[in-house]
C-alpha cells in the first residue's frame, strides 16, 4: 500500500475588512462637518479656504485608497498563495524524493542478490566444464585404447597362430627412437596440450611457401596430418611416417597416405635424391643426440639439390616455453637451442640455414616498466632495464623453425 501524497495548500483567509473601511474613510480629511454653532461654521469656512490650497493632497490621498482597495489585498492574498504553494510543492517534491530513494535501495538490493547469484552460477558452470573436460579426456583416450586393442587382435588374427610352445624364445625388438606413451594416450595428450587439429594447421600453415612448387614432400612425425593436410590442398605431394599408430589411423581416415615407421629406419629405405623436402614439426627434441645427427645426415643424401628441410621445435631459450611446454611432455628427450641445431644442421652439409622464430609470448602478460618519477631518478632506468632484460631471458618466443636447402 503506498504512502498518502502530503496535503495541498491551505485555503486563502478573507482581507482585513477593518482596516481597509478605516482608510476609505479618513483619506478625505477635508470632509464638512455639520454646523452646530458659530465654531463649527467658522472651522468649516476654514476647511473650505485650505481645500483650495492643498486640494493636491487630497487627490493624493484618494489615489492612495483606491491603490489599496484595488491592489493591496490582492497581493497580500498572492503572497500568501505563493508561500503556500511553495511549501506545498517542495514537500510534495521530498515525498516524491524519498519514494525514489526506497525504490533506488530496493533494486540495489536485487541487483545485489543478482549479482550473488551470478557468482555461484559462474563458479558452478567453470567446476562442471572442468569436469566436462576431464570426462572428455577420459572418454577420448578410452576410445583410443578401444580402437589400439581392435588393430593388434586384427593383426594377430591375420598373422595366424603362434609358434609351437616348444619353439626358442624370440627376442623383443629394441624400444623405437620415438616411443613413449601408449598411441592412443599420447594423441589425447596432443589434444589436451598441443592445440586441436584446427590450431595446429593454422600454426604450420606459414611452412607452405618454402614447399612451393615441391613434390614428394616428406612429413617426418606428421601426427594427425595437419599439414599433411595442407600440402595436398595445395596440390603438393606428400607423405607421412609417425611411430604412433593411432596417429597414423587419423591420417588414413582422412585420406593422407602415412605410414607407421621409425623416421631413420624409412629414411634410410628411400633412394638418394628421391625427396622434395623435409619437414617435421616438434620432433627433434624427442630425439637422442646421435640419432639425430644420423637424421640430418641421412636425409641430406635423400633429398634433391635445392630441397628445403624445416625442423620446428619448442625455444629453450625461452625460460616460460622451457617449463611450461618442454618439461611437460614426458617423452622430450633433450631440449635443443636455436644455435645448436642450427650448428648441426651447417654441419651435415645444409646451406642458407636460417632460424625462424614464432609464437611470440603476448606482450600484455610480460613484466611492465615502470614510468619515470622524479622522486626515483635514475633508479626508475636501471629497473626499467632489469624488466627489459629478464622479458628477454622469460618471456620471448615460444617455439622456433629451423630451415636449411641441400645444396
Amino acid at each position: 500500500m503506498t504512502d498518502p501524497l502530503p496535503p495541498g495548500p491551505a485555503p486563502i483567509p478573507p482581507p482585513d475588512r477593518y482596516q481597509i473601511e478605516r482608510i476609505n474613510s479618513l483619506y478625505d480629511v477635508f470632509a464638512p462637518a455639520a454646523p452646530a454653532s458659530w465654531r463649527g461654521r467658522l472651522a468649516d469656512r476654514l476647511r473650505a479656504i485650505l481645500a483650495r490650497v492643498l486640494f493636491r493632497q487630497r487627490e493624493f490621498n484618494a489615489a492612495v485608497a483606491d491603490h489599496i482597495n484595488r491592489n493591496d489585498v490582492v497581493a497580500i492574498a498572492a503572497h500568501h498563495a505563493s508561500a503556500t504553494t511553495v511549501a506545498w510543492v517542495h514537500d510534495t517534491v521530498r515525498f516524491a524524493l524519498d519514494r525514489v530513494e526506497s525504490q533506488i535501495d530496493e533494486m540495489r538490493r536485487h541487483q545485489e542478490a543478482l549479482a550473488a547469484w551470478e557468482r555461484r552460477s559462474h563458479d558452478a558452470v567453470t567446476s562442471l566444464a572442468g569436469t566436462h573436460e576431464e570426462l572428455r579426456a577420459a572418454v577420448g583416450v578410452l576410445q583410443r585404447a578401444t580402437q589400439t586393442l581392435k588393430r593388434e587382435m586384427m593383426r594377430l588374427a591375420e598373422a595366424g597362430p603362434g609358434p609351437p610352445a616348444d619353439a626358442a624364445p624370440v627376442a623383443a625388438p629394441a624400444p623405437a627412437q620415438m616411443s613413449g606413451l601408449d598411441s592412443h594416450t599420447y594423441v589425447g595428450f596432443e589434444d589436451q596440450f598441443r592445440g586441436s587439429p584446427e590450431d595446429i594447421r593454422a600454426r604450420v600453415a606459414e611452412y607452405l611457401p618454402l614447399f612451393h612448387g615441391s613434390q614428394d614432400v616428406l612429413d617426418i612425425g606428421c601426427g594427425r596430418g595437419e599439414f599433411l593436410a595442407l600440402l595436398r590442398d595445395q596440390g603438393v605431394t606428400s607423405r607421412g611416417v609417425d611411430l604412433n599408430g593411432a596417429m597414423v589411423d587419423v591420417c588414413r581416415e582422412q585420406g593422407l597416405d602415412a605410414e607407421q615407421a621409425d623416421a631413420l629406419a624409412y629414411l634410410r629405405a628411400q633412394p638418394d635424391g628421391s625427396l622434395g623436402g623435409i619437414f617435421a614439426a616438434q620432433v627433434v627434441e624427442h630425439l637422442e643426440p646421435r640419432y639425430l645427427t644420423a637424421l640430418l645426415d641421412t636425409a641430406f643424401d635423400k633429398l634433391r639439390p635445392g630441397a628445403p628441410i624445416v625442423l620446428e621445435t619448442i625455444n629453450p631459450a625461452c625460460w616460460f616455453a622451457f617449463f611450461e611446454s618442454y618439461i611437460r611432455d614426458i617423452t622430450h628427450v633433450r631440449p635443443l637451442h636455436p644455435d645448436t641445431l642450427k650448428y648441426l644442421m651447417i654441419a651435415n652439409g645444409f646451406q642458407h640455414v636460417d632460424i625462424r622464430y614464432r609464437s611470440p609470448y603476448p606482450e600484455h602478460e610480460k613484466l611492465q616498466p615502470l614510468a619515470p618519477h622524479a622522486s626515483l631518478g635514475a633508479a626508475v632506468d636501471t629497473l626499467n632495464a632489469n624488466v627489459e632484460r629478464l622479458n628477454r631471458l622469460l618471456f620471448t618466443w615460444l617455439d622456433y623453425a629451423a630451415i636449411g636447402r641441400r645444396a
